[in-house]
């Protein structure tokens, strides 16, 4: 660890112009702890920073700055195209594509001008598979052997190339064409007998992601198989590059924050909520509030359909609110359990039945308490404070009967819509909690108001 404070030492060196001493204490701490102290600053001490400090120290940090940082960095050095060069060539494949798709095509083109013949082939190599493929995420940083070598070769090779892989722990064999033949681990290769054919090594089972698959399928695999990098392949079996798991980490939690926002009733955010301007953000969220609203004017349409009931037995009012919020709840906390087992593959489409009988007993069961309590409520405030009229064992009734019927439809419709969509090819976490909650309030008046003119009819009605 390093004995720098953060931001206040820094600004104290950055104000006598002592940028070696910066250079030096950067060296000392964790690229995420360096990134970390250069965020805090201000933009023109960022930007005063990133001029003086060394390429090695900035494309070791570089990933962990949020992108409109990154951009600014690179920006800075415009006037030192040389250094600026030396930057994006020694980012990582991964790093400097993530930083690419973000940009502008024209600007990526002047950029992507800046690197190595070598650096730009994998550069546009990577950025030519299709957004939020695996493709993506690979780096071309890894250590690759031939079968016809011994142990003895192999390990020499990975002396001579290792320390520019972004791991090696695991070592991948190919053949003349790059075609993915097996991996090995490093374990095996120091543990064997150097004079040992690789090939005699060889077991051909192992696992690797196609490059044009989606990026959270490759979450599960990763899971599956508990690795900490799998090779990426094309359709014919060329190995094109690896993905750690520090790159599905980030996948990850990208992946659960759209889907948090989602489930909010909130359009994904392509950046974090701070780098995102305030007219996309209202725009994102106007477009669920007004389909919301629209849903939300079928309630008040319902209302209307039902004001003669309404006119004669007022107190039905009181109770819309108890009983539509109650359906409403336990739509979205089905839709909410469904989507997180969907998307973490505990079921599947195939599961939908399996899944209707249990929320079926659910619904039946929680409608069955929230009537109860509901029943009870009218009891407790009629004898107590002789509210509700003569007939308040037939409205507690009412209530209790109505709970039960839009608590299992809610249960019903919000565990069945994230199936719906997920077979139309949609994101489940689309059919969000506010959504099922619109949807069961509508339903929710239809059915209170039709349990209503059964039970309370010839009294109230």
């Amino acid at each position: 660890m390093s004995n720098l404070e953060p931001k206040a030492d820094i600004q104290k060196l950055i104000k006598k112009k002592q940028f070696a001493a910066i250079n030096q204490e950067l060296e000392q701490v964790e690229p995420t702890e360096a990134a970390t102290m250069m965020v805090a600053l201000s933009e023109s001490d960022q930007q005063a920073v990133f001029k003086a400090i060394s390429s090695d120290i900035i494309s070791k940090t570089f990933k962990h700055f949020p992108h409109h940082i990154q951009l600014n960095l690179v920006r800075s050095l415009e006037i030192d195209k040389k250094k600026m060069a030396e930057v994006l060539n020694k980012l990582t494949p991964d790093d400097r594509t993530a930083f690419f798709i973000e940009l502008p095509e024209s600007t990526r083109e002047d950029y992507l001008s800046l690197l190595a013949p070598k650096e730009l082939e994998s550069a546009k190599q990577l950025l030519s598979f299709p957004e939020e493929s695996v493709g993506r995420l690979a780096t071309t940083d890894y250590v690759a052997i031939r079968k016809s070598w011994t142990v003895e070769q192999a390990l020499r090779h990975i002396r001579r190339f290792g320390r520019d892989s972004e791991t090696i722990n695991v070592i991948y064999i190919v053949d003349e064409n790059w075609k993915l033949l097996d991996d090995i681990r490093l374990r095996e290769l120091l543990l064997a007998e150097p004079e040992r054919d690789i090939e005699s090594l060889m077991d051909h089972r192992f696992v690797a992601l196609d490059a044009s698959e989606d990026q959270e399928n490759s979450i599960r695999i990763f899971r599956e198989y508990d690795r900490a990098a799998l090779p990426v392949i094309e359709t014919d079996g060329t190995l094109i590059g690896i993905i750690t798991s520090d790159d599905i980490l980030d996948v990850v939690e990208e992946e659960a924050t759209e889907d948090i926002q989602k489930l909010g009733g909130v359009e994904a955010l392509d950046d974090s909520y701070i780098e995102t301007p305030l007219s996309t953000l209202i725009k994102k969220r106007s477009r669920w509030l007004a389909v919301l609203f629209i849903g939300e004017m079928f309630t008040a349409t319902a209302m209307g359909y039902f004001e003669s009931e309404i006119a004669k037995a007022v107190v039905l009012a009181l109770f819309v609110p108890l009983v539509i919020s109650s359906g409403g709840n336990s739509g979205s906390q089905a839709a909410t359990l469904i989507i997180r087992s969907l998307a973490v593959n505990e079921i599947t489409l195939k599961d939908w039945w399996r899944v209707m009988r249990r929320e079926v007993i659910s619904g039946l069961v929680l409608g069955g308490i929230l009537g109860l309590m509901g029943f009870l409520r009218v009891v407790v405030w009629a004898s107590a404070f002789g509210l509700y009229g003569e007939h308040w064992m037939l409205l507690g009734a009412t209530i209790g009967i109505a709970l039960v019927g839009v608590v299992l439809w809610g249960t019903i419709a919000g565990s069945m819509l994230p199936f719906i969509m997920k077979r139309l090819g949609a994101d489940p976490a689309v059919s969000s909690a506010p959504f099922v909650a619109t949807l069961v309030d509508v339903t929710g008046l239809v059915i209170y108001f039709s349990v209503a003119s059964v039970v309370l009819a010839g009294t109230l009605l």
